[in-house]
């Protein structure tokens, strides 16, 4: 018997191969996109590099679907046009995370790439700015540090009145609108060292400006501050609205206005008014 077992072992001919352990290349694809789902997008990026499975079950269409807002139809419409019928969902999320430009360019919108809420950003050029037109008071100057490339530079007015309106089919949630506002004049780096020429700031310390917003859907929200720091972009806090409907589009209407005529105010640099879901109001104080 001992000869026998001996024998065996020495001679593995006809004997059972070994059994290698489950790993996680052995995993079904099907398996793998159900626990990407629970991911946030990065994540399935992440570990759509492990293996085959993982980078298979990642361009899961139902996976991208549950990450894309609810009326993403709707707003790709409106911001890309008919033309994306035959991409994949995994597509149409990377093409929406991307600045999406609409309304002539003055207007950007794009999706948060960690949460799939949507954003919105209007340009100077898109806003209602009385006295834009004349370069005694206004000027629209080229800088990096704006997302529109440009912002628009006062430099001396007695009445501050700035208007926008825009209309856009946002996902149901609670959204929070800011300007984008500097004091002093932005000027091209040197020697690798931001400048910010702050000398024309005046004003902006006598009086309050006083910021409004309207919805379509009955909301009003407003605020008012002294315009500080300057040499630094500050976001400045409207208010919050509402969207209960995402199959309709909602209406905005803005404000921005200081017309206390017993003084000039001077030296301001307006970049834009940014839309952000009002869960992220802590990022734009880190901005």
């Amino acid at each position: 018997m001992g000869a026998s077992f001996s024998a065996c072992k020495s001679d593995p001919v006809g004997a059972l191969p070994l059994q290698s352990k489950p790993s996680l290349g052995d995993l079904p694809e099907s398996c793998a996109a159900l626990i990407l789902g629970y991911l946030d997008p990065p994540e399935i990026c992440k570990l759509a590099k492990l293996n085959r499975a993982f980078r298979g079950a990642s361009w899961a269409d139902f996976i991208w679907e549950s990450k894309l807002p609810s009326n993403y139809q709707t707003i790709v419409r409106k911001v890309l046009g008919d033309g994306l019928e035959n991409l994949g969902k995994r597509d149409v999320y990377t093409r929406l995370c991307q600045p999406n430009s609409f309304d002539d360019g003055t207007k950007t919108v794009w999706l948060d790439k960690s949460t799939g809420s949507v954003c919105l950003s209007i340009s100077s050029k898109g806003l209602a700015i009385t006295g834009i037109d004349d370069r005694r008071y206004w000027n629209h100057i080229q800088t990096e540090e704006s997302r529109f490339c440009s912002v628009a530079y006062l430099q001396q007015i007695w009445w501050l009145e700035v208007d926008g309106e825009v209309e856009f089919p946002f996902p149901a949630g609670t959204y929070s609108l800011f300007f984008r506002l500097q004091l002093g004049r932005s000027s091209q780096k040197r020697f690798g060292r931001r400048i910010c020429n702050t000398e024309h700031v005046h004003g902006w310390d006598i009086k309050p400006v006083r910021f409004q917003l309207w919805t379509s859907e009955g909301h009003y929200a407003s605020s008012q501050c002294f315009l500080t720091e300057p040499g630094k972009w500050n976001y400045y806090h409207v208010g919050d609205f509402v969207v209960e409907n995402p199959n309709a589009s909602t209406k905005i209407k803005l404000s921005m206005t200081q017309i206390d005529c017993t003084h000039t105010k001077g030296g301001l640099c307006l970049d834009s008014v940014l839309i952000y879901p009002s869960e992220f109001r802590e990022r734009l104080k880190h901005f």
